[in-house]
C-alpha cells in the first residue's frame, strides 16, 4: 500500500503572510502524524519564504514517522542537512522567482553537483531522492548517480485540463514509475496532487509514496488539519 507524506510548507506560508509566530508547521506536523501521515515533508528554500531553519530543527526532534527535507544541492543546504540528519533528502531545482517548483531536476545537466551531493549525504547515512520529470533519461541518470529514490513530478498530469494531454501525461508517469522499479529505485510522486487527481492512481502499484501539501493545507482551512489528512490517507489506502 502506498504511503502519504504530508508537506507542511504552506502552514508556514500562512504564518509568513503576516510575519507572526502562528500557525506553526510543527503543530501541523504533529496533527498530520496523528491523522495517519507516514512522513512529514518540508522544503527549506534559499529565500526562506516559508519554512525556516528553526522549523526543521524542531521537527527533527518531534517527528515520530519520517522527516523528509526538500532542498537544492548547494553547499549551504548540504551543511544544514548534515547538521539535522533528516530521514531522507529530496534534491529539487530552485529558482527565486518561481511561485513553486516548476519542473524536475535536470540530473543530466547537473550530474557533477548532484553526484557530489548524493555522496556527501550518503557519507552521513542520509538516503537521497531526486525530484525529476517522468522522463526515461532522467530516471536512468538518477540511478547512475547513486540516488536511492526518485520522486516523479506529477504537475503536468495534475494541472492540465485538456483530456488528451492529461492522458499523455499520466502514461508518461506510469512508464517512468515502471522503469524506476525495474532498475531498483524507490518511486515516489508529487506536485499538484489533490483529492480528485489522487484517485487516478488506483491500481498503480509502482508508486511507493505520494508527497502532498497544498491541497491538504487548503482543505484544512475549511475542515481542519486532522480531517484533511485523514481523508487523503483514506483515499490513498483505497488505491
Amino acid at each position: 500500500m502506498p504511503r502519504l507524506a504530508v508537506n507542511v510548507d504552506h502552514i508556514a506560508t500562512l504564518r509568513e503572510a503576516r510575519k507572526t509566530n502562528y500557525p506553526d508547521p510543527v503543530a501541523a506536523a504533529v496533527i498530520a502524524e496523528l491523522a495517519g501521515a507516514d512522513a512529514i515533508v518540508v522544503h527549506l528554500r534559499e529565500d526562506r519564504r516559508h519554512i525556516k531553519e528553526r522549523d526543521v530543527r524542531i521537527l527533527r526532534d518531534t517527528v515520530q514517522t519520517r522527516l523528509i527535507l526538500e532542498m537544492a544541492a548547494t553547499s549551504e543546504m548540504l551543511e544544514f542537512a548534515l547538521e539535522v540528519l533528516p530521514d531522507l533528502v529530496t534534491l529539487v531545482p530552485e529558482r527565486r522567482e518561481e511561485v513553486t517548483t516548476e519542473g524536475g531536476l535536470d540530473v543530466l545537466a547537473h550530474r557533477a553537483s548532484v553526484t557530489n551531493a548524493i555522496e556527501t549525504l550518503k557519507s552521513a547515512g542520509i538516503p537521497t531522492c531526486l525530484f525529476v520529470d517522468p522522463d526515461m533519461a532522467q530516471i536512468e541518470a538518477s540511478k547512475a548517480v547513486g540516488a536511492r529514490y526518485v520522486e516523479l513530478h506529477t504537475g503536468s498530469f495534475c494541472e492540465t485540463t485538456d483530456t488528451r494531454e492529461k492522458a499523455k501525461a499520466f502514461e508518461a508517469l506510469l512508464m517512468a514509475a515502471r522503469r524506476g522499479k525495474e532498475i531498483g529505485l524507490g518511486v515516489n510522486a508529487g506536485h499538484g496532487i489533490c483529492y480528485r487527481s489522487i484517485q487516478a492512481f488506483k491500481g498503480v502499484h509502482e508508486i511507493d509514496e505520494f508527497s502532498i501539501g497544498h491541497s491538504i493545507v487548503s482543505h484544512a482551512a475549511l475542515v481542519g488539519m486532522e480531517n484533511a489528512v485523514r481523508r487523503m490517507a483514506e483515499l490513498i489506502r483505497e488505491l
